[in-house]
């Protein structure tokens, strides 16, 4: 994912500055909880927020970029930053004992020691368990920076012991302005116009994920699963893409069918008759529709887990179900 500063992140901005207030106050609570995907910057964040805390000459706007310890921070060899990421799928016991041995020890720099756990949805139930004494007594000028995913799958323990960041998540407008300020949406129709990239944010992620696809063939290969879906359920037959699409792809297919099933049924609900051929649903196929989506989104999560899966199979399984719904 491209390496974005966090200037470059507007929708950063607010929290940022209230981190940097309550620290500045000496308001700061020595754990933190942040809420906001890493699609969305949540790990920049959290290490913006460490220089803060680590920097030997804050300002009130934040982290001055010039003392010895952001110019360590900076150069990636910050003796007293410790940044926790997943050991493959989860964060374990012996990552957090090293840790939490490590926070016991003098500052080498003199000043705060910061420890920044990345997903910290991924702690396994012994690494969550052993972080709760540090995170209760984390010893003097010891800051906890926990960014999440997923905060709903944080053991309450671990999230009562934290002060959480209040974050708001940029609109679909915001992200349109900002992508075309990195210059990179597609190029304008012939009327000037050009096509929402934003519709398939839930699929990427967020805005950061979004414009690592907008800069690949991600984002062109996920247009083309939503033109194929279209045409499949209409003729009832996989098109294209849906004929040849690997064990790799097939969670990204899924999930631009469950958006296409969502606004299917939308756009059914707002319009009886148009040109275009859309027709009303009544009440029982639009919740079946929802439903099929239900499904469909299920299989998304089922498949993280699945050592294979008959692709083809699998798509035309719902384009079966879609017109036995709808004719």
């Amino acid at each position: 994912m491209s390496d974005y500063h966090i200037d470059q992140l507007p929708w950063l901005a607010e929290s940022h500055q209230r981190f940097v207030d309550q620290h500045y106050r000496g308001r700061s609570s020595h754990a933190h909880l942040f809420k906001i995907d890493k699609a969305l910057g949540g790990d920049k964040l959290a290490k913006a927020c460490a220089q803060t805390v680590l920097c030997q000459q804050l300002t009130p706007v934040g982290a001055c970029g010039q003392c010895k310890s952001c110019l360590l921070l900076a150069a990636g060899n910050h003796p007293d930053l410790y940044v926790i990421e997943p050991d493959g799928t989860q964060i374990k016991v012996d990552q957090i004992r090293q840790l939490c041995q490590a926070l016991t020890q003098t500052a080498q720099q003199g000043g705060a020691r910061v420890a920044i756990i990345v997903n910290a949805e991924r702690l396994n139930l012994a690494a969550a368990n052993a972080l709760l004494k540090t995170l209760e007594e984390p010893g003097d000028d010891v800051v906890l920076i926990l960014q999440t995913n997923t905060s709903a799958q944080l053991l309450a323990t671990i999230t009562s012991r934290c002060q959480t960041l209040n974050f708001v998540e940029p609109t679909k407008h915001e992200i349109h302005q900002w992508l075309a300020a990195q210059q990179l949406l597609p190029a304008a129709n012939a009327e000037g116009k050009t096509h929402d990239v934003t519709w398939c944010l839930s699929v990427v992620g967020g805005p950061l994920a979004l414009a690592n696809s907008l800069t690949s063939q991600h984002y062109q290969q996920l247009l083309t699963f939503r033109q194929d879906w279209a045409q499949s359920l209409k003729t009832g037959h996989l098109s294209n893409s849906l004929l040849k699409v690997s064990e790799q792809q097939i969670v990204d297919a899924l999930n631009v069918l469950y958006l296409y099933l969502r606004q299917y049924v939308l756009k059914s609900s707002s319009v009886k008759n148009d040109p275009a051929g859309s027709q009303s649903l009544n009440p029982l196929v639009q919740a079946k529709l929802i439903e099929l989506a239900g499904r469909v989104m299920n299989m998304c999560h089922k498949l993280e887990t699945m050592p294979s899966v008959n692709t083809q199979a699998l798509c035309q399984q719902y384009v079966l179900a879609f017109r036995q719904l709808t004719n």
